[in-house]
C-alpha cells in the first residue's frame, strides 16, 4: 500500500508568535495521531519564499514556462499533486493572504495539471480528491455578510481558488486577534483542530 503524504504550508512571517502557525502544528498533529502511517512533507514559505511570478519562474509544467521553467516551483506543483492533505497557514494581512501564499498557490494553479478548460469553455478542477485545511487566523471578526463581501479577501480568496481546482476546503478560524480576543481565538482553535476527522 502506497503512503499516503500530508503537505504541511505555513505562511506567517511572525515565527513562533503566530496564531496560524500553532494550528497549523495542531491540526498536523491531530491528524498524525489518527493515522501515524501518515507521511508528512513541510514548508515554510517564510524562511524559503518562492519568487515572485514570471514566465521563468513558473514550473516547466505550466505553459508560460515554455517547458523549461524552474526546479524549486516545479518541486512545489509536485509536492501538492503528491499530497493526500493539505494544510495551510493562511494569517490575513491587509484584508488578503500573505504573498508568500501567493506565489505557491501561482505555482500550483496550472492549466492540464489542476485545472483544465472544456470545448464549451467550462472550467474542471482536476484534484478533487485532495483534501485542504486551511489554518485562518485574522485580527478582525467578520460576523457582517456586507463586510466580508467588501473586504475579506483571505477565506473568499482561498475558497474560490481551490474550488477552481476541485477541492472545497475546510477551515479552521481563529477571529479577533487584534481585538484583544487572541487568547480566545487559539483556543478555540485549537479544540477544533482537537476535534477533525480523520482523512
Amino acid at each position: 500500500m502506497t503512503q499516503r503524504t500530508l503537505l504541511h504550508i505555513d505562511s506567517s512571517i511572525l515565527g513562533p508568535h503566530s496564531v496560524s502557525r500553532q494550528v497549523t502544528a495542531a491540526i498536523v498533529a491531530r491528524l498524525t495521531a489518527l493515522d501515524p502511517s501518515l507521511g508528512v512533507v513541510y514548508r515554510d514559505l517564510a524562511a524559503d519564499p518562492l519568487p515572485h511570478a514570471t514566465p521563468a519562474s513558473m514550473p516547466a509544467d505550466h505553459p508560460l514556462s515554455g517547458g523549461k521553467g524552474d526546479e524549486a516551483s516545479q518541486q512545489a506543483l509536485d509536492a501538492f499533486l503528491a499530497a493526500d492533505i493539505v494544510v495551510i497557514g493562511a494569517p490575513m494581512y491587509n484584508f488578503s493572504i500573505p504573498t508568500q501564499l501567493r506565489a505557491w498557490i501561482d505555482r500550483i494553479l496550472v492549466p492540464g495539471k489542476t485545472f483544465a478548460y472544456g470545448e464549451d469553455g467550462t472550467v474542471k478542477g482536476l484534484v478533487g480528491a485532495k483534501r485542504v485545511i486551511v489554518a485562518l487566523s485574522r485580527g478582525g471578526v467578520f460576523e457582517d455578510p456586507a463586510f466580508v463581501q467588501a473586504a475579506e479577501h483571505a477565506e473568499t480568496y482561498l475558497t474560490w481558488i481551490f474550488g477552481f481546482i476541485g477541492i472545497a476546503p475546510e477551515f479552521i478560524r481563529a477571529d479577533g486577534i487584534a481585538r484583544g480576543q487572541r487568547d480566545a481565538a487559539l483556543n478555540g482553535a485549537l479544540v477544533r483542530a482537537g476535534e477533525l476527522r480523520a482523512a
